[in-house]
């Protein structure tokens, strides 16, 4: 009968001892959330966007036009500063050096064959002259033979007519002969002469494109290459040694570092919350330790689609640093947080401390015994905190529900 009444009363024990150890381990782990404390002060309400560092201002590298099988042989380092002259992109000029030989050897030879029959026109000039001068000769003294018909036979005098006629027939023909020579002379020595200054051009516009393969820089800066689309946009990478350049394509861009702005996807639901001149805080992913100030200086008008997958079409905005950053570059990522509106002296928390109760917001304040349950007001949210009213300044919250965190216990 004492052991029936022993039995009941163990296993009362344990059911107590149980219960208390479950409410001491949800003591403990109510005790030992992670919590945070309210802080007070301006609470600026902010929109936050996502974007890139870019130039307002740039000069573009353009590959020469004129100039064929353009191989980059060597280019200045990505991202290097480069001055107004300096050499930024050198492209193979063997084929062209290998031309300019051709072109002098072929316009030598043009001389040299221009020269020779310059030459030989001259000496078949003289001799022309000469034939032309005894032609004259034998002319005038055939007709001094004919002259004296009074006082010869007349079989001579006839003779003498004969020859006199003969004379006159070969000057005419001499004559004629000197000319044709100097209009074959003439035609000659302008083929040679045009293949000459051919050879000449040819030679000019190659040394000029040979100039051309050292590319310099417009003007004072950073360069930055563009991508090459000759393997399809895929496969699209910035230009490199060995890469062939289409004639006229971009290749470069020198950005003015002074003109360096922030520009942000902005989503459609935000646009009608900021304003031109509205302040914004930058914050580059490259120097989390500091944050840039600048100024929304505008915002597109119309969304604009993003070549992005999924696509999604967003408005642009663009705000200029107060103080650029001679360390900043164009293409580095970054957030920008438009302030638009201040509270002063509002009591803020973590986003993930505020919680709801059948609809209403609450938080779990930090006390003695545990946390208890506390509704408050929202003022104002931001991703990351919120302002409220309802607790005072260095409050502990909650950052987890300690009912939630007790029952996983």
């Amino acid at each position: 009968m004492k052991k029936s009444r022993v039995v009941p009363i163990v296993i009362c024990l344990v059911a107590l001892a149980g219960v208390a150890l479950f409410r001491m381990r949800r003591v403990q782990a109510s005790t030992s959330l992670p919590t945070s404390n309210a802080r007070k002060g301006e609470f600026l309400v902010l929109v936050r966007s996502r974007g890139e560092l870019t130039a307002r201002r740039s000069v573009q590298i353009i590959a020469p036009v004129n100039v064929p099988d353009l191989q980059i042989v060597w280019l200045a380092p990505a991202g290097s500063d480069v001055l107004p002259g300096q050499v930024v992109i050198r492209f193979d000029p063997s084929a062209a050096k290998q031309q300019i030989r051709e072109h002098t050897a072929a316009m030598r030879a043009a001389q040299a064959n221009l020269d020779q029959a310059m030459a030989q026109g001259r000496i078949a000039a003289e001799k022309d002259k000469l034939d032309l001068a005894t032609a004259q000769y034998d002319l005038e003294k055939a007709r001094l033979e004919a002259s004296k018909l009074a006082i010869v036979s007349a079989i001579q005098g006839e003779e003498s007519k004969i020859d006199s006629g003969l004379a006159e027939t070969k000057l005419k023909v001499q004559e004629a002969t000197n000319h044709m020579h100097f209009k074959s002379d003439e035609a000659k020595i302008a083929s040679l002469m045009r293949l000459r200054d051919q050879e000449t051009r040819e030679l000019d516009i190659t040394n000029h494109q040979l100039a051309e393969m050292e590319v310099k820089s417009p003007g004072k800066g950073i360069i930055t290459y563009l991508n090459n689309y000759a393997q399809g946009w895929m496969n699209a990478q910035a230009y490199k040694v060995g890469d062939h350049a289409p004639p006229g394509s971009g290749l470069a861009e020198i950005p003015d570092l002074a003109t360096i702005e922030m520009e942000s996807k902005v989503e459609e639901v935000d646009r009608g919350r900021i304003t031109v001149n509205d302040a914004v805080l930058v914050h580059i992913d490259a120097f989390p330790e500091k944050t840039w100030n600048a100024k929304l200086t505008s915002v597109s008008p119309l969304t604009e689609q993003n070549w992005e997958w999924p696509p999604t079409r967003n408005f642009k905005s663009y705000a200029a640093l107060d103080q650029p950053d001679k360390r900043l570059r164009p293409g580095m990522n970054a957030s920008a947080d438009v302030v638009i509106a201040r509270i002063p002296n509002a009591v803020s928390i973590p986003s993930k401390a505020l919680f709801t109760e059948q609809g209403k917001p609450i938080v779990y304040l930090k006390g003695e015994k545990g946390f208890e349950v506390r509704r408050v007001e929202v003022l104002a949210r931001n991703p990351d905190d919120i302002a409220i009213k309802g607790i005072a300044e260095g409050a502990a919250v909650a950052l987890v529900e300690p009912v939630q965190e007790g029952q996983k216990k």
